[in-house]
């Protein structure tokens, strides 16, 4: 069997990621085509079917073969067909909307008294002139360039199916060709409550170590702190940040420390932005804007100064061959002698330099505790039978299958946690005996793949959207559902359904399959927050392949590549249609992000208040990014106010 995370980075991964983009995208072009178009596309359409089924079926036997590089060539094209067929099908739209809204127009013209004619004429010719709606022959245009795009779209799969019966494919089982099995009963969205089992005893010893109150001192400096350092390390999916929460919490209702701060530090941190989290978890109010490194600093002390505080460092990353990243970590200690003595840091990590690069003593790194069998047990069933409703015969079976299954899960909490889900999705004894069965749950990245493929086509495809956020964004609820709706992800055999209520209840899915997991944000108290677990955003990073692209903190040009902090090189592919910049660049969005003319998002997550946004910019994003579905841009100047300009008027996709 090839090793899970290898297979990450093979087309197979890319190529099962055309199970949200083939599937759901074809059913939509099934539904509406007909409609639209003069040819018989929707009996071409069906042809098809059977075809994109045989295709993702054979891509995940041929995750080894030599035949990788025409497969993924071949997966790039037909991905490509379809979304372009997915925006001429929204241009034909348009125009129907267009027609829609003419006969309104008539209806309210003819309907009007003769007085008031001329006042409503007025006032909708006015509206329309406002608009730059398709013309006849423009929609003429969409819909052949529609017929030639389901053409294409056909060519491309007869040319993989004929590409395929040439290769010498290995033999494999009916079972394991065979699609994911999907025998629901009924899909539950309760969710699982905050559960942690088997850490008392764990954070029982941390917190001593907490309240300790020796005279600490850092490892290989002369010069005493007023605090010392704690660390927790384990491979991720183990529960660290789980075990360093339940210690959070527990502090902030004892009071032993003044302050409790919890910070995420990301692979690629930029010590200001760490330093204005701290600010903020420590004020409980957002951070001013400062110009420089030294003014921030200079805050935070002063929010420091004379109490006795708890810094959580939660999943921090560090290579010892790295001096920048190490001189970053420095930097990120240097604030916290304005605090009283006693004052503690906790630092999770996967790795032990990681703790002792912070100034953890060597007995205070300590490494993530193995759950027993029983406890993990224990835990496994929690997440697999609650709320589960069966027969006292099929729960005895069940029970019996459970235990089987969760000792292939290597008492990974994360995996339990996802995996439980989805058998709770579906408390069916031969689905669980398939599932026991299989080889995909002998690891924890292979058991959320296993995971993954079980939810449902359009899930997935919310899902794989995820990955445009950065590391432990906080992601609201009604912002993803949004998000979800102006992409066009909803689809719902009742026509009616508001699209906004379709994504909640993908939304609800993702929750209690544990994809995304509930979590308050710190700092307000906020309950409609979620995060994407880490080896789940690595997941559907994989997923969404060249889709998704996002840029975080600072980064520097070098030829065609961006350099990340962390000196990370990534090239935008031409190819991305969703992206996120964490902060505004009016360099960046000219010479890189305006020559992507298939984006459908653009998501700028914050502007210096110094370099506000400047209108000749949102101009060109209006003119050369024509496919854009979703554009979210802060936008700050002395007014108070922003003017669109009437170019808006061209992105006829753009959802309001």
């Amino acid at each position: 069997m090839a090793d899970p995370v290898s297979a990450a980075a093979a087309v197979g991964w890319a190529m099962k990621a055309a199970g949200w983009v083939a599937s759901p995208i074809i059913s939509e072009l099934y539904k509406k085509a007909s409609s639209l178009l003069s040819f018989d596309a929707s009996q071409k359409l069906k042809e098809l079917e059977p075809k994109i089924l045989l295709l993702q079926r054979v891509m995940e036997i041929v995750e080894e073969s030599p035949y990788r590089p025409r497969l993924q060539q071949l997966f790039n094209d037909l991905k490509s067909a379809f979304y372009e067929a997915e925006d001429i099908l929204d241009d034909v739209e348009y125009y129907l909307l267009e027609k829609q809204i003419q006969d309104d127009y008539l209806k309210l013209e003819v309907a009007a008294p003769r007085r008031n004619k001329n006042h409503v004429k007025k006032l909708l010719t006015s509206a329309m002139k406002k608009c730059n709606f398709l013309k006849d022959q423009e929609c003429g245009m969409s819909k052949i360039e529609l017929k030639q795009s389901l053409e294409k779209i056909e060519k491309v799969i007869n040319d993989a199916c004929g590409f395929f019966e040439q290769m010498n494919l290995p033999n494999k089982s009916n079972t394991n060709l065979s699609k994911p099995a999907n025998s629901r009963g009924a899909v539950t969205t309760a969710r699982p409550p905050s559960l942690v089992i088997g850490r008392d005893k764990d954070c029982d010893n941390i917190v001593a170590m907490l309240h300790d109150n020796e005279e600490d001192a850092q490892p290989n400096t002369n010069r005493a702190q007023c605090y010392s350092v704690i660390g927790i390390h384990g491979i991720g999916g183990s529960g660290k940040s789980t075990l360093s929460q339940l210690v959070c919490a527990r502090e902030q209702k004892d009071g032993h420390f003044n302050l409790v701060m919890w910070v995420h530090v990301s692979q690629d941190f930029s010590v200001d932005t760490i330093f204005g989290q701290m600010s903020e978890a420590a004020s409980r109010t957002p951070c001013p804007q400062f110009n420089n490194l030294d003014t921030l600093q200079t805050n935070l002390e002063k929010v420091l100064h004379g109490k006795r505080f708890l810094l959580v460092l939660d999943d921090v990353w560090y290579n010892n061959r790295d001096v920048r990243q190490y001189e970053k970590l420095q930097q990120i200690l240097s604030p916290l002698n304005a605090g009283e003595p006693g004052s503690k840091v906790l630092v999770t990590s996967r790795t032990k330099d990681a703790l002792i690069a912070l100034g953890a003593a060597e007995q205070r790194c300590i490494p993530m505790s193995v759950l027993g069998e029983d406890v993990f047990l224990k835990l496994f069933k929690h997440y697999a039978f609650h709320n589960v409703c069966v027969a006292a015969d099929d729960r005895i079976r069940l029970e019996d299958i459970a235990t089987q299954i969760a000792k292939k899960l290597k008492g990974s909490p994360l995996a339990a946690k996802i995996v439980g889900g989805q058998l709770r999705m579906r408390p069916n004894i031969d689905y669980w005996r398939s599932s026991r069965d299989g080889n995909h749950l002998d690891d924890t990245m292979g058991a959320l793949w296993w995971s993954y493929q079980h939810l449902d086509e359009q899930v997935r495809r919310c899902f794989a959207y995820c990955s445009i956020f950065p590391r432990r964004r906080l992601l609201r609820q009604d912002e993803l559902v949004k998000l979800w709706a102006a992409e066009g992800f909803a689809r719902s055999s009742n026509e009616g359904k508001d699209s906004e209520d379709v994504c909640q209840g993908y939304f609800d899915e993702l929750v209690s399959a544990s994809f995304l997991q509930h979590k308050v944000e710190f700092h307000t108290g906020r309950k409609d927050t979620y995060i994407v677990h880490d080896l789940l955003l690595d997941l559907a990073d994989k997923v969404a392949g060249s889709d998704c692209f996002k840029i975080e903190n600072r980064w520097k040009r070098r030829g065609d590549s961006l350099i990340m902090e962390g000196g990370h090189e990534k090239e935008v592919p031409l190819d991305a249609r969703h992206f996120y910049l964490q902060t505004y660049d009016s360099e960046l969005i000219t010479e890189k992000i305006c020559k992507l003319d298939k984006l459908r998002t653009l998501i700028i997550d914050g502007v210096d208040v110094t370099k506000p946004v400047e209108d000749k910019v949102v101009k060109s994003l209006f003119v050369r990014l024509k496919k854009l579905r979703v554009l979210i841009i802060p936008v700050y100047n002395d007014q108070g106010t922003f003017s669109v300009p009437e170019c808006i008027g061209q992105l006829r996709h753009l959802r309001l």
